[in-house]
């Protein structure tokens, strides 16, 4: 499974390629799946660019989307979209357009009744479980664990000498996360090294503009259809036990 994260929380700020509106999220959702994307995570975004919950966004960008695509598409439930718990929770009630299903971060105030009324209203829950954080020691204990969709592994470590070693260490933490599968992923620095990793285990993986705007030799992604054709080639080549020449790194061997 390759998910593509369209957009995260970036702005205008991070260019032109960052998709913002519901066309472009769109446009840019029906080229990562003609690149080989399998799932789609996304931010609908208000008219100045920030991350909402609002249902009013939600469905026009969910019906935008859906109108191009024939993918499973989820959103995003992070606290900075809505930091206050009871607030959130009266947004995903107002929903008139469900998406398929939800990142809900465990780390966060309110994660279990999130994630027990996105259940009650049959959407699915990707289990958000940061590093560095007690997340994973949270979904362990959580009588909601064994009823999420999938575990979302994200590694927060953006140093590349360090992001795997991270990555490691956080899926020990997960442990067997109730018997639910593990899509794992980086950021930043730590994105493709962790992306490799992911394809050396054989788990699910993602990679888009959300979590990083270069491609593997460091060139700038021209869009997240991009990134998704190097992911699935990277990932290839990681199962394969190839190592790519990158610059400033030594070719053989997998790092």
């Amino acid at each position: 499974m390759m998910q593509v994260c369209l957009n995260g929380s970036r702005t205008a700020a991070d260019g032109v390629a960052v998709p913002l509106t519901p066309e472009s999220m769109a446009d840019s959702a029906a080229e990562a799946v003609a690149a080989g994307a399998t799932d789609i995570h996304v931010h609908p975004k208000t008219p100045c660019g920030q991350d909402t919950l609002s249902p009013r966004v939600l469905a026009p960008v969910l019906s935008a989307i859906r109108a191009r695509v024939a993918v499973p598409v989820g959103v995003t439930t992070g606290a900075w979209a809505e930091p206050d718990p009871a607030a959130r929770l009266r947004r995903i009630r107002d929903w008139t357009v469900l998406p398929d299903h939800a990142s809900v971060n465990w780390h966060e105030p309110g994660a279990e009744e999130t994630a027990a009324l996105l259940l009650e209203r049959g959407v699915g829950v990707e289990a958000g479980i940061w590093s560095g954080t007690d997340g994973a020691e949270r979904f362990a204990a959580s009588p909601l664990g064994p009823k999420v969709l999938r575990v979302l592994a994200e590694v927060t470590d953006t140093d590349p000498s360090a992001a795997v070693s991270s990555a490691r260490a956080l899926l020990s933490g997960i442990g067997t996360a109730h018997g639910r599968p593990v899509l794992l992923h980086g950021e930043e620095g730590g994105a493709w090294p962790v992306l490799r990793l992911a394809g050396r285990l054989g788990l699910a993986t993602r990679i888009g503009l959300e979590d990083v705007l270069v491609l593997p030799d460091g060139e700038p992604a021209g869009s997240n259809a991009h990134l998704v054709a190097a992911g699935l080639a990277e990932c290839g080549a990681s199962r394969a036990g190839v190592t790519r020449d990158r610059p400033g790194r030594p070719s053989g061997g997998n790092r």
